[in-house]
């Protein structure tokens, strides 16, 4: 982890066409999860290899520059796929995802690849 409170994840090659991050509290039990899902789904969306960071976010000032609504929070191409209609407001808190199976602490793996295939076809990602 460099100083600031971010690590590179690569694996292979990286391609370049979605930027991921993972954002979490200091110490989050669902850090691993979240980054074992990134894994998947980006192996899934056929971007296995793809790079992706994750930060620490440590006080309120960067959980509300960052819009992070809570450990872990996932972002595609700078934004969250899965913040609630309407918004939210940035919070260090622990957060919970709605799935198929019920409530999860990261997000559905088909529901993140989706997101990973809508912002690689979009193109506007900021490699």
């Amino acid at each position: 982890m460099d100083h600031q409170g971010q690590q590179d994840h690569q694996e292979h090659t990286n391609h370049g066409h979605v930027r991921v991050e993972v954002l979490v509290v200091p110490d989050c039990p669902h850090q691993e999860p979240a980054e074992e899902r990134v894994r998947e789904a980006l192996a899934d969306a056929g971007l296995g290899g793809q790079a992706f960071t994750t930060r620490v976010i440590a006080d309120e000032a960067e959980a509300e520059r960052t819009g992070f609504l809570g450990s872990p929070s996932i972002h595609v191409d700078g934004r969250d796929p899965f913040a609630p209609p309407g918004g939210a407001k940035p919070a260090l808190t622990c957060r919970l995802y709605r799935t198929p199976d019920g409530l999860d602490g990261v997000p559905d793996r088909a529901a993140l690849r989706r997101a990973i295939e809508t912002a690689a076809r979009s193109g506007d990602s900021a490699d």
